[in-house]
């Protein structure tokens, strides 16, 4: 439970009791009351607008509502010491000090807990699965971090949660890395110039698998391509996959369980999978139109298995096979959803990147149709990143061919700065990475700023000998909280919506700009502090006041829970 919760089943109790009182016939729509934090301009806890809500569905004046609703509430519930009724309706309410007491000692006694939300369901979250021809470059890095911050949240609130990833291990684009591989091996053992061959991967990368191939198998001929195309693209691959865990592992990035589209493939995992939507009549044979905008002079009019999958909301129906017959990436990754269903898992989620948006409703379906509509896949999609150096787009490297790599990134700026920068914004619009702005020490790095509110927390506590803790003695008579106090610990019991939204709705943007949020207003407390004797914290090498150093556990807490969630350390000295 948390202080919305709290209070709001008070209020609901309390209006259903006098429901008659009220003029109340309607109140099947209490679930679109909400109790948030009010506005900084009001000097209150709490405000609801329930006056307004009941009052449309009732027909009443919600002014009216709400001065009955006010006094009702001041008569019968201890814990709110005054109320103002503003606006259409809005009812603000100021808690009691003894509320209050109650509130900062709950949140000091769920330390590590506080903000979570009992859920104990299991979730599949696939990411990354990052084509295995070469290492992971900055586009991967955000859906990535998003994927594992979805992770982290989710068990935050007691979930259990797989973090999965598919290794695209087979198709043609395979074939073109593996000649690759292949070509700058004849390049090294032969001097054979690489060739100006359309599809090859032309990366300085390629030359380091190679070389890595060679340096375990001196005495193997390697030069027939086809006698050794399996043993190549096996070491390739794994070369490819130890490149891609590796920078993984740099941004602090760990899966449960790693899964080859290869072997889903050779286990007929994709007959299963199709023959299970054909007894469910989802699959026919027919023709389908030309894709719109293809020259219909190159298209062809063939006989092929399709998926019905308007019906289940996709655009149009979907090819299981191309042209010549064999299946098409969509079936494999049929075969590979029908797995995830078979494991029953409560929840699907994949996180994909800016150019597979066109694929979410395909998959979806599919989805749909092999679980009954008992699963729901949720597909985010994380839009490209750009990154700026010295005022200038960020060139790309040679040495990874036609993108920025991961540890390009990486070889500018450590792991912190970059998981926290990736959330900072939405996922669905583009985010801008300066690497600039991250180096700096000063309000305008936004991690910087909240690792060092931190950091100038454990400073007090060090120069005082004294340690965090999870009670601290407060009593109604002087219980006293100057304004920044005050903002700062409505901040703090805003934290659980925070986290209840960023759950919801997968809006993990949320709890960065929160956090920043929660760190300005303890820097402008400190800032405060060197301006006017009677904010200063210490006095006679003593905290002044226990509501100082509650405040400081409070927001100690919430940063430490949030930049947990985030992955990002919280250093106690900078």
């Amino acid at each position: 439970m948390n202080i919305f919760e709290n209070y709001f089943k008070e209020i609901e109790n309390l209006v259903l009791k006098n429901k008659t009182h009220l003029n109340l016939d309607n109140i099947d729509n209490l679930k679109n009351v909400s109790l948030e934090i009010p506005p900084s301009q009001f000097n209150f806890d709490l405000s609801c607008n329930i006056a307004m809500v009941l009052g449309k569905s009732n027909k009443l004046n919600p002014n009216d509502l709400a001065q009955k609703l006010k006094k009702l509430f001041l008569d019968n519930i201890e814990n709110f010491a005054d109320i103002e009724t503003a606006g259409p309706g809005f009812i603000n309410i100021k808690l009691s000090k003894s509320a209050l007491i109650k509130n900062i000692n709950f949140i000091l006694e769920n330390n590590k807990k506080y903000g979570s939300f009992k859920s104990n369901k299991s979730y599949n979250i696939e990411f990354v699965s990052a084509n295995p021809t070469g290492p992971m470059h900055v586009g991967h890095c955000r859906g990535a971090i998003y994927g594992d911050v979805l992770a982290n949240l989710l068990k935050f609130n007691g979930n259990k949660v797989t973090k999965e990833y598919y290794i695209n291990d087979y198709g043609n684009q395979i074939k073109n890395f593996v000649e690759s591989v292949h070509h700058r091996i004849i390049e090294i053992k032969e001097k054979k110039p690489f060739p100006n061959k359309e599809n090859l991967y032309p990366g300085e990368y390629i030359k380091d698998i190679a070389k890595d191939i060679l340096n375990e198998n001196k005495e193997l001929n390697l030069t027939d391509f086809d006698e050794n195309f399996d043993f190549l693209k096996n070491k390739s691959l794994e070369v490819s996959m130890n490149l891609i865990k590796d920078d993984l592992k740099k941004l602090g990035i760990s899966h449960d369980n790693f899964l080859s589209e290869t072997d889903i493939v050779n286990k007929n995992m994709v007959d299963k999978a199709i023959n299970n939507l054909k007894k469910r009549n989802y699959v026919e044979e027919g023709y389908l139109d030309p894709p719109k905008g293809e020259n219909i002079k190159d298209w062809k009019k063939v006989k092929r298995l399709i998926f019905k999958s308007t019906l289940f909301g996709d655009d149009t129906d979907r090819a299981l096979q191309k042209n010549d017959g064999s299946w098409t990436y969509f079936a494999n990754d049929i075969a590979y959803h029908m797995d995830k269903v078979d494991r029953k898992y409560d929840n699907l989620i994949n996180i994909l990147g800016a150019d597979h948006t066109g694929y979410i409703k395909r998959i979806k379906s599919a989805v749909s149709a092999l679980s009954d509509n008992k699963i729901l896949l949720d597909c985010k999609v994380c839009q490209l990143v750009k990154l700026y150096k010295n005022g200038q787009p960020f060139k790309m490297s040679k040495r990874a061919g036609e993108f920025i790599s991961a540890q390009d990134l990486l070889d500018e700026v450590e792991k912190d700065p970059i998981r926290f920068m990736m959330l900072n914004r939405s996922n669905d619009v583009e985010l801008d990475f300066d690497f600039d702005k991250v180096k700096e020490k000063n309000k305008d790095n936004p991690v910087f700023y909240v690792q060092y509110a931190y950091a100038r927390i454990n400073s007090i506590l060090r120069s005082l000998k004294i340690k965090f803790t999870n009670e601290v003695e407060l009593n109604d008579k002087d219980f006293q909280l100057n304004e920044i106090e005050q903002k700062i610990l409505r901040k703090v019991f805003e934290w659980p919506k925070i986290i209840e939204s960023a759950c919801n709705k997968f809006d993990l943007h949320k709890i960065p700009v929160y956090l920043y949020d929660l760190a300005t207003l303890f820097h402008s407390y400190w800032s405060k502090g060197n301006e006017d004797e009677k904010y200063k914290f210490i006095k006679d090498e003593k905290i002044k006041r226990n509501e100082i150093f509650a405040i400081m556990n409070l927001t100690a807490i919430v940063l430490q829970n949030g930049m947990g969630i985030l992955g990002v350390s919280l250093p106690d000295k900078m």
